[in-house]
């Protein structure tokens, strides 16, 4: 078997030699534990502006006791001293290792070599320590733990990434985010966002009473959006199966089943492509409330964004761009139907518009394709014209409500007669700065017209379109045994998240991003 290149590089050949050594000196390189009692974040905040003692008071272990374990980051010898920098999750602390008092575990000091002599040969930048002692402060008043025990816990046979020039790179800070992590303390920090963010979604739907559940991720029919899936066998039963690419089916035949109000998170699946906001696996949440609508899922929105920038900043205003653009998430958020925004944002009034004018309107904007504006039906058109002139505008929160039924086969026609003739549906979109954060129904429950429409999408599919979904039998028999009204909801959790983490790319709030063939 051929090694990988690195092996012959130059730092791993002398790390190994140390780590031979270490052996050799009686010091085991990879112990099974160590019980730090703190952390070097914990540590900072608890100290920062209290008085300690001095070195000479650590060394006599008067001042408080502490034991960290992280990575060392940073070595400077200082004759019978030296400092060190370990890094853990939360931040760094300064480590003074000394001559007299400093003991390693497993290593029994010679003539010829200390414990902090050893430290300094045949431990490297990037190995990971645990440090006993006592804290104190530097003459320049740094917070720093006297080491009286130091114990190797993982002797590192790679070097970290060159801390003057760094992860310049994007494609390898993506792809060995491992690296990233230990490189660059704002990537953990919008990590911890996103633990945060999930956690606060979780406990909202929670306060309000929803119960979370879990549906398969591998499925043997797919459905509730538009998209291509993944494909696979299952060779058990010989059978082709598919990544869900929506969480939608299943959670609505537990409404049918009698669960009055449930919520699941978790990856969906899309053989699509990948850009700045899509990557083909995504984090999905997804809500259903018996006897709920689409006016009540909006404010449970309103509210879920508020809870969350409140808890994790203090205010629902939320700034962008060097502080050039702030956005207010505070409920309750602007509403305007689909027709109003386009008659607000883009100057067309859709109601006194024909189709050929709504088509020379999309085709002189000239992004489009003539093939898919000529054959468009009027609700479709309603859409692109949304699309292509209005969404960019949609800076503020936004609820755009009242689409037409070509947007959606999963979606009750809406109660106003005038608007249930024209072909429209109780649904709406969340967008804030251009985007789009949520997808909410009046969920449709009446089996006739949930065959008709989804008979359609199996048509336009049997024709060639690879995104329309097949027909789902199990589906309409569950929906023909009865679902109550219901209101249902879709966040994109990764978008959410870039939200709230203020990045641009959605790579960046994902650990391990899909990533092309050597980008």
């Amino acid at each position: 078997m051929t090694e990988p290149d690195y092996t012959q590089h130059e730092e791993f050949i002398n790390r190994s030699t140390k780590l031979a050594d270490l052996r050799a000196l009686g010091i085991d390189p990879f112990p099974a534990k160590f019980m730090p009692t703190t952390t070097a974040g914990k540590l900072c905040q608890e100290w920062e502006g209290k008085e300690l003692g001095h070195s000479e008071d650590g060394a006599a272990g008067t001042t408080p006791q502490a034991n960290v374990a992280g990575r060392l980051v940073l070595f400077r010898a200082m004759g019978k001293n030296a400092f060190a920098h370990l890094q853990d999750e939360t931040g760094r602390i300064q480590v003074m290792f000394n001559r007299d008092l400093t003991q390693l575990e497993g290593f029994f000091p010679t003539a010829e070599m200390s414990a902090i002599k050893c430290i300094e040969k045949k431990v490297d930048l990037g190995d990971i320590l645990g440090v006993e002692g006592h804290l104190f402060r530097t003459q320049k008043g740094e917070l720093t733990l006297f080491a009286k025990r130091v114990v190797v816990l993982c002797k590192t046979l790679l070097p970290l990434p060159d801390k003057h020039s760094g992860l310049a790179d994007k494609g390898v800070r993506y792809r060995k985010r491992w690296l990233d992590l230990i490189a660059n303390a704002d990537v953990v920090q919008t990590f911890q966002i996103r633990s945060k963010v999930v956690r606060t979604v979780r406990e909202a739907f929670h306060e309000l009473g929803f119960m979370e559940v879990e549906t398969p991720v591998l499925q043997n029919s797919y459905g509730g959006a538009q998209a291509k899936p993944f494909t696979t066998t299952l060779n058990a039963l010989d059978q082709e199966m598919f990544l869900r690419i929506s969480l939608e089916i299943p959670l609505k035949k537990l409404m049918v089943g009698g669960l009055l109000k449930i919520f699941e998170i978790g990856k969906v699946f899309r053989n699509e492509g990948i850009d700045r906001t899509h990557n083909p696996e995504f984090t999905m949440l997804e809500a259903y409330a018996a006897y709920w609508d689409y006016h009540d899922m909006m404010v449970l929105v309103e509210n879920l964004f508020e809870k969350v920038a409140l808890g994790l900043f203090g205010t629902t205003e939320l700034s962008f761009e060097e502080g050039t653009k702030t956005i207010d998430v505070k409920a309750p958020w602007k509403r305007l139907s689909m027709k109003e925004s386009i008659k607000e944002y883009a100057h067309f009034d859709v109601d006194k518009m024909n189709e050929q004018e709504m088509r020379k309107g999309l085709l002189e904007k000239g992004s489009l394709d003539p093939a898919v504006v000529n054959k468009a039906s009027r609700g479709s058109l309603i859409a692109l014209l949304f699309e292509t002139f209005v969404e960019e505008h949609l800076i503020q929160p936004h609820h755009i409500i009242d689409h037409p039924i070509e947007t959606t086969p999963l979606c009750k026609l809406h109660r106003d007669p005038e608007l249930r003739k024209e072909g429209f549906v109780e649904r709406f979109e969340s967008f804030i700065l251009g985007c789009e954060f949520c997808n909410s129904y009046s969920e449709l429950n009446d089996p006739l017209l949930q065959r008709e429409l989804l008979e359609t999408q199996a048509g336009k599919r049997a024709a060639g379109d690879e995104e329309a979904s097949p027909l789902d039998e199990e589906f309409l028999e569950a929906i023909c045994q009865g679902m109550p009204p219901t209101g249902g909801l879709g966040i994109g959790i990764d978008r959410l998240v870039m939200l709230f983490t203020k990045v641009h790319s959605i790579r960046d709030i994902l650990y391990f991003p899909l990533m092309r063939p050597g980008e």
